[in-house]
């Protein structure tokens, strides 16, 4: 897979640009807020139909304009597949597929498959346990787009649980003399298991599965000073089976023992939301004892486990590595290269094309303010 043509209209700082890929490695060289970043984060978009900088999509869109465009062409098995997104804020997301709306945007899901390592991905060593579940859901979607809808679903049940509890706790704290109605309650907690477990058990698939290719990246990365692994910390215990019925009487059971607590505090203390990725060097947790080096090979060895897991199911993902080269020293930069110079289609951004190993050193991409232009 690899995008042969993507084109923006007002997103970002770009106010048009088009730019022709190759496969293999294309170089992205410009000076910070030229627009590098720019340009592999809407590919990501398209990818995920998600910012991996910003939580909401009005940033994303051009100062002065209504919305934002990306066209993206995408290459698969020698066939060419046409992905347009209209980016709107404040009102649904636009999808066309080969020209054809599609009914809601997330069925472009799965037309680009794509890894992408930024800065920001430091977070997932050192941030909240939400920078890890996304992480997770993200690679989920990438690995079977349906799972994008059992995610949107779940975030659903939990909203509507979480606006009736949160009713609940704020007529109680003023001192209404009539309690909500809660009767609908067991309802939302059936949704909710039933939802909870089909996305707790397909996490579950997936941590075991991308385990092996996190400690051989990690390994590869740090060259081999200390061993990596990754475990999945459940509210509802260690070592669950992937069993969705049984995953779904064990909700069911977590919900009703914290009921109380629940009404108490007006929000869900049960489901996959609550739960954890652990992150571990040797006998340590990684976060708050790895140094810095040793958070960035992790976060680096997360995203090249999930780019080779993909692969291993035979899918070959576009790899982006955002202004990585500048944050790594030699050696680092030496086996990052030697792990990725193989990538059906590699964009690396850089300041300054010195920070790339020079075996990854192919198409040149020059960026200025709002323009790309490939070198001679």
């Amino acid at each position: 897979m690899y995008v042969r043509r993507v084109e923006l209209a007002d997103f970002r700082s770009y106010e048009r640009v088009a730019v022709d890929l190759d496969p293999g490695v294309s170089v992205l060289v410009g000076q910070n807020g030229m627009g590098k970043t720019n340009l592999v984060e809407a590919l990501g978009y398209v990818a995920t139909l998600d910012s991996h900088r910003v939580a909401t999509d009005a940033p994303l869109v051009r100062a002065g304009a209504a919305s934002a465009v990306i066209r993206c062409a995408v290459v698969h098995e020698g066939r060419e597949l046409l992905v347009e997104m209209e980016i709107v804020p404040g009102k649904a997301n636009r999808a066309r597929l080969n020209r054809s709306p599609a009914r809601r945007a997330r069925e472009v899901l799965g037309a680009l498959r794509m890894v992408l390592f930024a800065p920001e991905d430091l977070e997932l060593v050192r941030g909240d346990p939400a920078e890890r579940r996304r992480y997770l859901d993200d690679l989920l979607v990438a690995r079977q787009p349906r799972y994008a809808g059992v995610r949107a679903d779940y975030d659903r049940v939990v909203k509507q649980r979480n606006a009736l509890l949160r009713t609940a706790y704020l007529t109680r704290k003023v001192g209404g003399t009539r309690g909500t109605d809660l009767s609908t309650l067991a309802v939302w907690d059936r949704h909710l298991a039933h939802h909870g477990a089909e996305l707790l058990a397909g996490r579950l698939e997936l941590v075991s599965a991308l385990g092996p290719h996190l400690t051989k990246a990690y390994d590869a990365v740090a060259a081999g000073r200390s061993a990596a692994a990754i475990a999945y910390a459940s509210v509802l215990g260690d070592g669950l089976p992937p069993d969705r019925p049984a995953l779904e009487q064990a909700l069911l059971a977590a919900l009703e023992q914290r009921r109380p607590a629940e009404i108490e505090r007006g929000v869900t203390l049960a489901g996959p939301h609550r739960d954890e990725l652990t992150l571990a060097l040797g006998d340590l947790p990684a976060k708050g004892y790895a140094s810095h080096g040793e958070s960035w090979s992790f976060a680096l060895a997360l995203r090249l486990a999930a780019y080779d897991l993909l692969r291993s199911d035979g899918i070959e993902p576009v790899l982006v590595l955002d202004d990585v080269f500048a944050e790594l020293d030699t050696g680092r930069r030496d086996r990052l290269a030697a792990l990725v110079s193989d990538a059906a289609q590699l964009l690396v951004t850089c300041a300054v094309p010195e920070d790339v190993p020079a075996r990854l050193h192919g198409a040149r991409y020059d960026v200025t303010n709002g323009s790309v232009t490939r070198a001679a």
